[in-house]
């Protein structure tokens, strides 16, 4: 099993910054890819971005130049830093990551942090 921690939501003002975290912990899997994914009101949760545990990342259109996903191995924590908010990145952001052993893979899920930007 892996528990996921996610932190560093908030209210900013479009424009402004926030970093988000999320640290996976296990005893026995291996992680592997991490990422980020977004729900709006009315919306469908969509990717964000994601990094692989070699430092590969993806990232959704609508946030390249903005965003920048990082992650610490020693600590399987990954990193968003959210540069330039516009009131249409407001939603619930949730940590992913796909852990494993022995071949099999499973992915997991953070509770969800809001992130609200707004004037």
């Amino acid at each position: 099993q892996v528990q996921l921690v996610e932190s560093g939501g908030g209210l900013v003002q479009p424009g402004g910054s926030l970093r988000l975290s999320c640290t996976a912990s296990s005893t026995t899997f291996s992680i592997y890819n991490m990422g980020w994914y977004r729900q709006a009101p009315g919306k469908q949760r969509e990717l964000v971005a994601t990094i692989t545990g070699s430092g590969n990342t993806n990232y959704v259109d609508s946030v390249k130049g903005r965003f920048t996903i990082s992650r610490d191995n020693a600590k399987n924590t990954t990193y968003l830093q959210m540069n330039s908010l516009k009131p249409e990145d407001t939603a619930i952001y949730y940590c992913k990551a796909l852990a494993g052993q022995l071949g099999q893979t499973y992915q997991y899920w953070g509770q969800g942090t809001q992130v609200t930007v707004s004037s």
